[in-house]
């Protein structure tokens, strides 16, 4: 969230000689982030973006104490300067108004009744809440949103005679309650909103968000009811979404606020009120708190804190550090004993978060930048993990013109492979097409395919999770590769071309197609000895693939061996075999690459009926062959290949 300050009204609480400039610098240095810097006549306006875990620096106060820490620990003379609120003598003043208040909902609650005059705020107040983005509508509710921006805490004023009511009860809201709210919107409620209802069991707050338009000051208001609220933060952020109302006091309650606060901004409203709207206390200060913020203590080592950081710092630099930051704490040994200031209580909780504090004033950029000494080659895959391969067969399949498809991970039994019972269930699917978890991926991008039939021609592929149901337990994710290919003659041999380059390019190298497993047209494929996973050919247009790309990472290697080129030509020669069509390609391929290390490749050049014809090449390192030398090797395999496959040679 961001928010808009004057350099003018932040200095009301931090003394430095720094300019705007240097102060916009050392906070994105080191706290909040300064988004822009802007000149505003003769002052300037900070644009700054408050992380959501930080409701504290949502105000002037909270942004003046960073502000004065990280510029005395960065050299700049600089006194933070809180604000000093004296609490109003109201002994013998009568009780106007009794709060109901139910603990479960609201924290605390500090309210007064006092009488006021309504006009206009002066011209420094309207100016300073305008540069914030906070309209100004007159000096009773321009206070609320002054105390709410300076202090962090929402605030909220009544026309305390519209209340009609002896009582203000604090309770949840009713299924089906209307109301309007300031903004002239009207609501229905859901039930479980945090109201205030009047002695008529009428709605007069919306707690925490917004105020109603049937108890709204006016130009005659005469007494207020001056009334600050800390709530559950669930109750609020639910009511909020729920209803869609989004302003900045449901934004700031819904983070969980500080309810130390709540008083601090009663009596600087009660101080502003008396200042520019005539005001004057006339009932006793309620304070009903039923739910007071637990200390909280956190015991760190320095050991703890330079092992932490990286950097030896000394423990006095540290307590001064957090001193600053509103920590109190004490050294005792070699030790920080730190308590945790209420306004820092939801987000402090362990040892890390002290040093983190501490980290941060000390300055990142004080930290020396040296990387660890860690001795690793690029072909170790325990360094270059499986978000690297990924990225690499993405990346091949995206430039040989594949689509990459992101399907869901919950599939419908028609979309399922294998038995019901087999699958992950669902035990509370959204709807029937999502009851069980996928087993594999080729059936989803099968129906990507059907939902783009207009298309005639479809490479796409998905890499994902599929899951496999274990006896006990979570369900066994595997990480897989598949794709599928439309087009018109669609060719095994392509995909086949395809899967073999992809994982030559992952340094894979041994793989084995062998007749599928599934049965029909289609290969399974096996790299040493591992199943890998299957091509399927389902018609003349269309063939998918899937394989386990775990296994892949397995074989996965980037690895280089250098071979020189060699310096004697090849010599090159075709062999035509007829042999049973029932023995395998690859079969004959190996059996006649061993007959000599001179071959160095051997390739199916041909093939027709039973005849098949091979690619030879054979090369020397060391000298030219000749023709003597290949007769030798030829006949060696011709043999071989008549006396194990009964061939005959054409």
């Amino acid at each position: 969230m961001n928010i808009k300050i004057l350099d003018s009204w932040l200095r009301d609480y931090v003394k430095t000689p720094a300019t705007a400039r240097e102060i916009a610098e050392k906070l994105s240095l080191t706290s909040v982030s300064v988004e822009k810097l802007e000149k505003y006549n003769d002052d300037f306006i900070y644009e700054i973006e408050v992380t959501t875990n930080r409701p504290d620096l949502m105000s002037i106060l909270g942004i003046a104490r960073e502000t004065a820490t990280i510029l005395n620990h960065l050299g700049i003379k600089a006194e933070f300067m809180p604000l000093k609120l004296p609490k109003p003598d109201t002994k013998g003043l009568a009780n106007f108004i009794e709060i109901k208040n139910n603990p479960k909902l609201v924290n605390r609650i500090c309210a007064v009744v006092m009488e006021v005059k309504v006009k206009d705020s002066p011209q420094f107040l309207k100016e300073r809440l305008e540069t914030s983005d906070i309209r100004s509508l007159n000096n009773l509710i321009d206070v609320t949103n002054y105390v709410m921006r300076t202090t962090g805490h929402p605030a909220h004023v009544f026309d305390f005679d519209r209340l009609s009511s002896k009582t203000l009860t604090i309770k949840e809201a009713a299924r089906g309650n209307r109301i309007k709210t300031l903004d002239g919107k009207e609501h229905l409620l859901f039930g479980g909103e945090i109201v205030a209802v009047n002695d008529r069991n009428e709605i007069v707050d919306l707690l925490g968000i917004m105020g109603l338009q049937n108890s709204v000051v006016t130009s005659n208001t005469k007494r207020i009811l001056y009334f600050i609220d800390n709530n559950d933060k669930f109750h609020i952020r639910k009511a909020s979404m729920s209803l869609g109302v989004r302003s900045e006091a449901a934004i700031l309650n819904e983070k969980g606020l500080d309810a130390e606060l709540a008083c601090e901004a009663l009596l600087y409203g009660i101080k502003l009120f008396e200042q520019i709207a005539g005001g004057k206390v006339i009932s006793e200060i309620i304070d009903i708190y039923p739910n007071k913020t637990l200390d909280a203590e956190i015991d760190v080592s320095q050991s703890k804190i330079n092992s932490v950081i990286g950097i030896n710092i000394p423990l006095s630099i540290s307590s001064k550090i957090l001193s600053d930051l509103g920590f109190e704490n004490k050294i005792s040994g070699d030790r920080l004993k730190v308590k945790i200031p209420s306004f820092r209580s939801t987000d402090i909780e362990i040892e890390e978060d002290i040093i983190e504090e501490i980290a941060r004033i000390y300055g990142y950029h004080n930290l020396p930048s040296k990387l660890p000494s860690i001795q690793f080659s690029i072909t170790n895959n325990s360094v270059i993990n499986e978000f690297f391969f990924e990225k690499r067969v993405k990346d091949a399949l995206k430039y040989w013109g594949f689509t990459e498809c992101y399907t869901y991970s919950m599939v419908s039994a028609q979309l399922l492979e294998g038995p019901e019972q087999e699958a992950v269930t669902i035990q509370n699917p959204l709807n029937e097409d999502l009851t069980y978890m996928r087993k594999a991926l080729v059936p989803s991008l099968l129906k990507v395919v059907s939902d783009n039939k207009k298309h005639h021609e479809i490479k796409i592929f998905e890499l994902a999770k599929v899951y496999l149901k274990e006896s006990n337990g979570l369900p066994k994710e595997i990480s897989t590769l598949a794709g599928v290919i439309k087009k018109t003659n669609a060719s095994f041999y392509e995909v086949k071309g395809l899967i073999e380059q992809l994982l030559t390019d992952l340094g894979i190298r041994n793989l084995a197609f062998k007749n599928s497993q599934k049965g029909g047209l289609g290969a399974s494929i096996y790299v040493e000895k591992e199943y890998l996973g299957e091509i399927e050919v389902l018609d003349d247009s269309l063939i998918d693939f899937e394989i386990n790309f775990e296994t892949v990472l397995k074989f996965a290697n980037l690895k280089k061996e250098y071979k020189p080129l060699n310096k004697y030509p090849p010599l090159i020669e075709d062999i035509s075999v007829v042999v049973d069509s029932d023995i395998k390609t690859e079969v004959l391929i190996a059996e006649i690459k061993k007959q000599s290390e001179l071959i160095t490749d051997v390739t199916l050049a041909d093939k027709f009926g039973d005849s098949r014809t091979f690619h030879i090449v054979y090369q020397h390192p060391d000298k030219n062959l000749t023709n003597e030398d290949v007769a030798k090797i030829r006949k060696q395999i011709i043999t071989s290949l008549k006396e194990n496959f009964k061939a005959s040679i054409k």
